[in-house]
């Protein structure tokens, strides 16, 4: 069965070809970032991504209809738990009106749709971005007022791919093991795996470990100060702790390879960060333990930073007695979106999004 896989970033879209679970082509396409700007909306740029896949899939030999279905990387929809759903006429209305905001991940969905729509093929996401398995004294944070309920948005896509992988190499089942998958990307997530559902996670949008430019968990009155500040607005407190804060704040770069680089070099405010950024990691894993009663049968590393071994090594130095460690470096969300929509087609069962 041949699948095109459609997984849409802020200013690049990348796609690929599988023909059952082996991968035929991966390409990256990426979008002039002032072109980008002229757009409203994330959802204004429909039109406008998909000619640029149409043009891409013909280049490399194929049409649409090809393929037996089409997969997107699904994006801040409504609370869902973890699995394979149908794009329909519901989905399609929360990206139009995203209940969370807007991501350029709500396209995933909405393009695989409107390709798959022309030759009478499936189109599916998988496991987005608002997959929510919480316990419900997870969701308890410390406010009993509306919107202050903890919520789950974390890198599931991959998180749940990597949580999968590590029960390959402990040789059991992801249904039977307890892990800690630690994602560390641009964004970074840590999320406690309880017999196959994700009971907990540090909110990415707001909680846990600074990432390279998202501040975490910042302390809660000195955020209302800043908020207050003269000639201070909402749009500028979000652009702040959600794109200049974490490592930039510290170091005035966003590219973990620079910090590192500089920081073995002897830079002490390099060093600083990179120390940092890993002792609040350990410190959510611990968390994270504690939520598993530190019954964990392992954590998982992937991202990015994971291909770091001093970084790694570093975080492993504060929890390698909680649990054994794995190491998955990158991502693997095209194999996860492709293997999702598989198992879809073969088994004839998939999630109806309501």
């Amino acid at each position: 069965m041949k699948i095109l896989v459609i997984n849409p970033g802020a200013t690049s879209t990348k796609i690929a070809v599988y023909e059952d679970e082996k991968e035929l082509i991966k390409v990256g396409i990426d979008h002039d970032a002032a072109e980008i700007a002229k757009y409203e909306n994330v959802v204004a740029q429909l039109d406008f991504r998909k000619e640029a896949i149409l043009a891409v899939v013909e280049e490399n030999g194929y049409k649409i209809a090809d393929f037996d279905a089409i997969v997107g990387r699904g994006g801040l929809f409504k609370h869902i738990a973890s699995g394979t759903y149908k794009v329909n006429d519901a989905v399609i209305e929360d990206i139009k009106h995203p209940p969370y905001g807007e991501h350029a991940a709500n396209l995933g969905a909405y393009i695989s749709k409107e390709l798959a729509d022309t030759v009478g093929i499936p189109a599916f996401f998988v496991d987005p971005v608002c997959v929510d398995e919480f316990e419900d004294i997870a969701r308890y944070s410390g406010l009993n007022l509306p919107g202050f309920e903890r919520q789950s948005f974390f890198h599931a896509l991959n998180q749940k791919a990597v949580a999968r992988k590590a029960a390959d190499a402990i040789g059991k089942p992801y249904e039977e093991l307890n892990l800690i998958v630690v994602h560390l990307g641009g964004g970074v997530s840590v999320a406690a795996h309880k017999k196959g559902r994700t009971v907990d996670v540090n909110n990415v949008k707001d909680e846990g470990a600074m990432g390279m430019d998202r501040g975490g968990s910042l302390p809660a009155n000195a955020l209302v100060n800043l908020c207050f500040q003269e000639g201070m607005t909402k749009k500028d407190v979000k652009r702040i702790i959600g794109q200049e804060a974490g490592v930039y704040s510290y170091t005035g770069t966003k590219d973990f390879r620079t910090v590192e680089n500089e920081a073995f070099a002897g830079d002490e405010k390099m060093m600083g960060a990179f120390k940092a950024i890993a002792y609040q990691l350990a410190k959510d894993i611990g968390a994270m333990a504690a939520v598993l009663k530190y019954d964990v049968d392992g954590i998982a590393f992937t991202g990015g930073m994971a291909y770091s071994e001093k970084f790694c090594a570093e975080i492993a130095s504060y929890v390698e007695k909680i649990a054994p460690i794995y190491r998955f470096p990158g991502e693997a969300e095209m194999d996860a979106l492709a293997l999702g929509a598989l198992r879809a087609l073969k088994t004839g069962h998939w999630e109806e999004y309501k």
